[in-house]
């Protein structure tokens, strides 16, 4: 009979881990789920890359031979859009481009 006690009580403590383990599991799981939608895209710009993403952008508008909005350069040029606003300024410094009606032409 003490045999069948203590199965019970081991049985009692299996179930009630289970169900904190469960427990445990949806909350890590909402927590992830959390952390996954705050998580954003990070760019990392320096001068060298500023450079490089102004030469993108240049070869873009040089290939297309006509002016197209910020979006068109990402795509041809296949970078994101922050990286062609980051082209865009530099090559705005050096007088390399200027804006027509929202749309970007080499100048």
């Amino acid at each position: 009979m003490a045999e069948k006690k203590t199965a019970t009580k081991a049985t009692a403590k299996a179930v009630a881990t289970k169900e904190t383990t469960t427990k445990k599991c949806a909350t890590r799981k909402c927590a992830t789920k959390k952390a996954e939608t705050a998580v954003k895209d990070v760019v990392v710009f320096n001068a060298e890359s500023a450079g490089f993403r102004a030469g993108d952008v240049y070869q873009a508008l040089a290939t297309e031979a006509k002016a197209l909005t910020v979006a068109e350069i990402a795509k041809a040029a296949t970078i994101s859009t922050e990286e062609v606003l980051v082209g865009m300024g530099w090559l705005f410094k050096e007088g390399k481009i200027k804006a027509e009606n929202e749309k970007v032409v080499l100048a």
